[in-house]
C-alpha cells in the first residue's frame, strides 16, 4: 500500500509552468505514469496542504524556486521574494509533505561552492558534506543555507544540478545562454545534461532514496569546450569571446559559482539500479548530436 492508500504511485510536480517541470511532466507521461502539476505558491501553507490533499501523491518533484529573470542578478534586488521561496517555500513543501508521509525530491543548486585551495581547478571536486563556500550571490547563499536544514527531513531527496542543459535551445538552457553572452570566461565546471539524468530521478525517487547527491554528470567542462562543440556539430559559423573573472564582475551584480561536484555517491548509487551516466564531454557531445538530429540550429 502507498502513501496515498492505492497500489500504484501518484507523481505531483511543483513549480509546473517551469522549464525542468515540463520535461519532467514529458517524461514520466511517456513512461505512462500518472502525473500531475502544480503552480501554487510553496509558502502557502494551506494551499500546499489542500493540493496534497487533491491529488494525493506518494512522488512529489520540487522544481519550484527563484532563480531569477533573465539570471540570478534579479535575487539581489528581490531578497525578501526569493527567502520566500528558495528557503520559506521550500521548507515548507518538504514539511508538509513529511507529515502526509510523501516522499519528496527537491532539485536544488550545486551553485553553492566555488574553487579555493583545497578544491582548485584540476583538483578534487566538492562531495556532498563539504559546507557551501560560495556567498557571491544571493541566490547561492538562500540556496546553501536551506539544505543545511532541508537535509534532516528523512523524507526528503536532495539533487543538486548545475548549469542545467537540454535537447533544445530553450532559453533556460545553460548552451543558449552562454551562445547569446557577448563575452564568456573559460573556467571548467560541472555541468548537468536533463536527458541524462532526469530519468535517472524518477528512479530514485521510486526507491524512496533520500539526502544529498551531486546531480550533474562525471567531470568538469569549460564554456570554450562547451561552445566548440556547439560550433562543431551545431552551428559552424558561430563565433565568441572571452574575458576575465574580473572583468566579468563589472558587468554583473553577483558572483557566479565556478567548481567541480564529485559525482562518486551518484555514481555509486545508480550503479545499484544498472544506469550509468556519461562523462560531461561525451555527454554534451550527444546532445549536441541529439539536438542536430532534432533540426536544432
Amino acid at each position: 500500500m502507498t502513501a496515498n492508500g492505492t497500489s500504484k504511485n501518484v507523481y505531483l510536480i511543483w513549480g509546473g509552468k517551469g522549464w525542468v517541470a515540463g520535461h519532467l511532466e514529458a517524461l514520466l507521461q511517456a513512461q505512462g505514469k500518472e502525473v500531475y502539476t502544480t503552480t501554487v505558491r510553496m509558502e502557502d501553507r494551506e494551499a500546499v496542504k489542500a493540493v496534497l490533499d487533491k491529488y494525493k501523491p506518494t512522488h512529489v518533484f520540487n522544481c519550484a524556486g527563484s532563480t531569477g529573470r533573465p539570471n540570478v542578478d534579479w535575487c539581489e534586488d528581490h531578497k525578501e521574494e526569493t527567502m520566500r521561496s528558495n528557503v520559506i517555500g521550500t521548507l515548507n513543501l518538504t514539511d508538509c509533505c513529511f507529515q502526509a508521509g510523501i516522499h519528496i525530491t527537491v532539485f536544488a543548486t550545486g551553485c553553492i561552492y566555488h574553487y579555493d585551495d583545497a578544491h582548485p581547478i584540476g583538483g578534487p571536486g566538492y562531495t556532498e558534506t563539504d559546507p557551501a563556500n560560495f556567498k557571491g550571490s544571493f541566490y547561492s547563499e538562500t540556496k546553501g543555507h536551506v539544505e543545511e536544514v532541508m537535509k534532516f527531513y528523512k523524507n526528503c531527496l536532495i539533487l543538486r544540478l548545475r548549469m542545467p542543459v537540454s535537447d533544445d535551445l530553450h532559453s533556460r538552457n545553460f548552451v543558449t545562454k552562454i551562445s547569446k553572452y557577448e563575452r564568456v570566461v573559460d573556467i571548467p565546471n560541472s555541468n548537468s545534461i536533463l536527458t541524462d539524468l532526469l530519468p535517472a530521478s524518477i528512479v530514485m525517487a521510486e526507491h524512496q532514496d533520500t539526502g544529498v547527491y551531486n546531480f550533474t554528470n562525471p567531470g568538469a567542462i569549460s564554456h570554450n569546450e562547451v561552445l566548440s562543440l556547439f560550433k562543431e556539430i551545431i552551428r559552424p559559423d558561430f563565433t565568441w569571446k572571452n574575458f576575465s573573472v574580473e572583468e566579468q564582475a563589472k558587468v554583473i551584480k553577483a558572483g557566479r559559482s565556478n567548481c567541480l561536484l564529485d559525482t562518486t555517491k551518484l555514481e555509486k548509487k545508480l550503479k545499484e539500479y544498472g544506469i550509468t551516466v556519461p562523462e560531461i564531454h561525451t555527454a554534451y557531445r550527444q546532445c549536441f548530436e541529439r539536438m542536430k538530429a532534432g533540426g536544432v540550429q
